[in-house]
């Protein structure tokens, strides 16, 4: 059975970074392709940032380029976003999920079956 236990969000100034770990348990990383999601209040899930299973390559959304990193460590079974650089926006959760039938990289959310429990992430000053 596929499970996330997300860990790292809270509280962050504008421009400070916060580093958010997804432990998976149930299935190895490596074979299956991660996503970071979030969703603010009142509005849509989003695809955040992605590894693909085929290489290991990471895929950001624009909103999030050049100040978040996607990264596995696979002997751990556990995935990170670093962010960096936050803005100041509505508080959202954060949440890791896979789908073991994904053989390539989805920003949709509706393409994924499992999905970790959520952490949230505020930045305000």
């Amino acid at each position: 059975q596929v499970q996330f236990v997300e860990s790292g969000g809270g509280l962050v100034q504008p421009g400070g970074s916060l580093r958010l770990s997804c432990v998976a348990s149930g299935f190895t990383l490596n074979y299956y392709v991660l996503g970071w999601f979030r969703q603010a209040p009142g509005k849509e899930r989003e695809g955040v940032s992605f590894i693909a299973n085929s290489d290991g390559s990471a895929y950001y959304a624009d909103t999030v380029k050049g100040r978040f990193t996607m990264s596995r460590d696979i002997a751990k079974n556990t995935v990170f976003l670093q962010m960096n650089s936050l803005k100041p926006e509505a508080p959202a959760v954060y949440y890791c999920a896979t789908d073991p039938r994904l053989r390539y990289v989805s920003f949709g959310p509706s393409e994924y079956d499992s999905w970790g429990q959520w952490t949230q992430v505020t930045v305000s000053s």
